[in-house]
């Protein structure tokens, strides 16, 4: 395995994303089908392609304003727009790029780091309003599907929190 890489849900036309947000943020975005105020266009938002890097960064789904973790569909023209737009974050300092990109440690079940790096985009400024007025086509709630599988993962049982996850496949880097 490349120690770079995308591995995400993905099929010809969309990709799925994953956030995590408190309740004041997801309830309307899920009724709604995008997000809403108060979540703020044009903020910085970061979206991850690793359902493991999500539950990691979101602690299951059960840290502060991180309760409700999201799978956000988007199209892959947008995605693939914003990772050849991105700037590594560490070369971002004194100037505001409007796509970041960040490569974690990837996760496994107990979420102890793997050690292959994840990606992690950081949109801004025109690239975040984009991302929510053009290349959002779903919003799904996967907070239950995370807590499920979090308790099996307590319970010992890796085999069947794996079958819960998502398929996740090397994803062509856009440009390459």
């Amino acid at each position: 395995m490349e120690q770079r890489q995308i591995r995400a849900d993905y099929d010809d036309r969309h990709i799925t994303v994953y956030q995590a947000y408190p309740p004041a943020i997801a309830v309307p975005a899920l009724a709604a089908g995008r997000f809403v105020p108060p979540f703020k266009p044009g903020r910085m938002t970061w979206v991850k392609p690793s359902f493991l890097w999500m539950m990691y960064r979101s602690g299951w789904g059960e840290k502060p304003d991180q309760e409700r973790v999201l799978a956000v569909r988007i199209t892959r023209s947008g995605f693939d727009w914003a990772v050849r737009a991105a700037v590594p974050s560490d070369e971002g300092v004194g100037r505001k790029p409007d796509v970041r990109v960040q490569w974690d440690p990837e996760r496994d079940l107990r979420l102890n780091a793997l050690p292959h790096r994840s990606l992690q985009l950081g949109l801004a400024g025109e690239a975040s309003r984009r991302y929510v007025r053009e290349w959002i086509v779903g919003l799904t709630d996967v907070t239950p599907l995370a807590r499920e599988a979090h308790a099996l993962v307590r319970a010992g049982d890796l085999a069947g929190a794996r079958a819960l996850l998502p398929v996740e496949r090397p994803y062509p880097m856009p440009g390459a």
